[in-house]
């Protein structure tokens, strides 16, 4: 451990440059302690040469005598006595950042920030990551859900760790790995003509009113791309997910949704089909900033989800 200090020390003594280690205050701690240089020196398992030497280069650091030497014992000086209150508290300090950057490092502790499109966080991340935090609890894992450009933007201004989203164009600051890919459903209620159909084509929607999402969501973008020179008709336009199943539920509209948001609409209400797209899968990817060094915890969870997703 180092310190570096200004012309005045927070200690008041007449200090103009520090550059303390562990090894220098330990040393004086033991000193201070023993009363003695030969049991100091073998408490610290110092030769007694070594011991003083690190006393004086101390006492030059500070810029004063800490300890009063005589041919019977050692005693702290005024000087010794104020240092010696601050000297355990570093000696403190180190030992916590040192538990704690252990904790860390074992992946007893720690936090992951991670960007996330709502159709996925609802459907496979939550679980993965629920089953991650039983295995690290001490590892706390916040999400943002928010749509695929703001997932993109989070990572590259380091507000999230990295990103669970959709990428629809190539990005030189990220790496993008593809972590899983989404299929679409229509979903209508149960008594809709199209619910007794066993699957649907994409020229069957053409016809159809559809709940769409809104333009700024990865599902409204993967569609429009899909059906496109052609488009849907618009019976109106959500944000959530959880809307576009009420909706359904009430014969209210029909819509198109991911597969991995599906257990929203798994209601006797409402039916779900599947549906052959010209665009078949949304690839959703795990993206990090390209110079980003990651936390033990976010490899962690990052290798975790890889894992866990996939399967």
């Amino acid at each position: 451990m180092a310190a570096v200090g200004a012309t005045e020390s927070t200690t008041g003594l007449p200090v103009t440059f520090v550059n303390l280690s562990t090894k220098h205050l330990k040393a004086f701690k033991a000193l201070a302690t023993e009363k003695n240089f030969t049991k100091a020196a073998s408490q610290c398992h110092l030769t007694q040469p070594a011991l003083s030497v690190l006393i004086q280069n101390l006492e030059e650091q500070v810029g004063a005598k800490l300890f009063e030497r005589n041919t019977r014992n050692v005693m702290l000086t005024p000087e010794g006595l104020l240092f010696d209150a601050f000297a355990d508290k570093l000696l403190d300090d180190f030992e916590h950042a040192l538990s704690e950057l252990r904790r860390h490092v074992s992946k007893k502790a720690g936090h992951v920030t991670v960007a996330v499109l709502p159709s996925v966080a609802v459907g496979s991340l939550i679980p993965a990551v629920a089953q991650f935090n039983r295995v690290y609890p001490g590892v706390s894992v916040a999400f943002v859900d928010v749509t695929a450009d703001e997932c993109l933007n989070l990572v590259k201004t380091r507000k999230a760790d990295f990103a669970v989203t959709f990428v629809g164009e190539h990005h030189p600051e990220l790496i993008s790995q593809p972590l899983c890919s989404d299929s679409f459903y229509v979903v209508c209620s149960a008594d809709h003509p199209l619910a007794a159909r066993k699957k649907l084509r994409q020229q069957d929607m053409l016809a159809h009113p559809v709940i769409q999402f809104v333009r700024s969501t990865s599902i409204r973008q993967h569609l429009d791309a899909s059906f496109y020179p052609e488009k849907l008709i618009t019976h109106m336009e959500v944000s959530n997910l959880s809307t576009v199943a009420g909706l359904v539920a009430n014969n209210m509209g029909i819509s198109i949704v991911p597969g991995l948001s599906l257990f929203l609409y798994t209601k006797p209400a409402i039916a779900i089909i599947p549906l052959e797209l010209e665009i078949p899968h949304r690839m959703i990817c795990l993206v990090q900033a390209r110079d980003r060094v990651q936390s033990v915890a976010a490899q962690a969870l990052i290798t975790h989800l890889k894992e866990t997703i996939r399967a």
